[in-house]
């Protein structure tokens, strides 16, 4: 299939490109660069020997999006593309919801236009809110303690009512845990902007220098260290997910649900001990009041996925720590 990638050039976009080519199918890149860098696209042309169309276009630009589509024959959409900073998105949520929405509905009436039924949507685990147990299983309340949080599950049920008013359309719904790690030849990896909002290039820049500590944000949650809890996947493992969904889609009508993690929850010292150990460097670090919005523990239980799509997460903690550090090492300065 022609598969069309929102926010392709992005850290889950581009590994995605990679697994998609390597399964056998082509892909198309809409992106318009405001977390993300073209050189992305071009390591994974150099990766995978391809050449990959890239329109430079905000997805929420109805006339951009038809001139894509009225250019490439598109067979499915996965959409990645939107804002994702949790502590951003309660300081302006207004700029969260109009791009994160707007997005997903201008994607939906392109795609009746040009009668594309497959749609792929990036959602996340923050779509449970606080849970009352863990592991996350698929069925249990949905609730948000954050504005990123309820784009996806705004997202979410936008896109289930679109398929249930469209007998065509297929839908699935990935719930991402925490992507972490790089694809193993150290060409792509996580590169945001400015000071990072993620914890593994976090860890990353302090071992690469470019950042004198790492900040953890509280250490009094009820959890084996007193640091949060956070079920950290592989992002080559989670862009075969995507790959696996893709292959569903295209057999199944309606909306289905996915958790994409590995089942195990691990705190921010496990990490910072693991990539110290693997990588034997020291990331010195300062404890910090908690985050607003930040939760004790969130894994995913992943048996649907398995079950259903027949994928699971093959990669462990420290291919995870190996990886970022392989990629980072290597590109001290990201892109750039």
């Amino acid at each position: 299939m022609n598969v069309l990638l929102t926010g392709g050039a992005g850290y889950i976009g581009t590994h995605t490109c990679i697994e998609l080519i390597n399964a056998g199918h082509t892909v198309v890149v809409a992106d318009n660069f405001s977390n993300s860098s073209p050189k992305a696209i071009e390591r994974v042309e150099e990766i995978t020997g391809k050449k990959i169309p890239l329109y430079n276009i905000d997805v929420c630009d109805v006339e951009a999006l038809d001139k894509l589509f009225a250019e490439n024959k598109i067979d499915a959409v996965i959409h990645f593309a939107g804002l994702k900073a949790v502590g951003e998105s309660c300081e302006i949520p207004v700029a969260y919801y109009r791009n994160n929405l707007d997005s997903t509905l201008a994607l939906l009436e392109v795609m009746k236009k040009y009668s594309v039924a497959n749609f792929v949507f990036s959602s996340s685990a923050t779509v449970y809110g606080i849970p009352k147990s863990v592991p996350l299983v698929e069925t249990m309340p949905t609730g948000c303690t954050n504005p990123y949080g309820w784009t996806k599950l705004m997202n979410e049920q936008i896109l289930t009512d679109a398929a249930k008013a469209d007998s065509n359309l297929s839908v699935v719904l990935l719930r991402y845990f925490n992507p972490i790690g790089a694809h193993e030849s150290g060409r792509i990896g996580e590169n945001p902007n400015g000071i990072p909002n993620n914890l593994m290039p976090y860890i990353t820049q302090v071992a690469a220098g470019r950042l004198k500590r790492l900040g953890v944000f509280g250490n009094d949650y009820p959890t084996h260290d007193g640091t949060g809890v956070r079920d950290y996947i592989h992002v080559v493992d989670l862009a075969k997910g995507h790959v696996k969904a893709i292959d569903y889609a295209e057999q199944h009508k309606g909306t289905e649900i996915f958790n994409l993690g590995t089942g195990t929850g691990y705190s921010v010292l496990d990490i910072v001990k693991a990539f110290s150990k693997v990588n034997n460097i020291e990331i010195p670090y300062d404890i910090k009041p908690r985050r607003a919005g930040d939760i004790a523990e969130c894994y995913a239980d992943p048996t649907k996925a398995y079950e259903i799509l027949g994928w699971k997460a093959e990669k462990n903690l420290e291919d995870m720590c190996r990886d970022s550090w392989n990629w980072q090492s290597h590109n001290i300065n990201g892109y750039e």
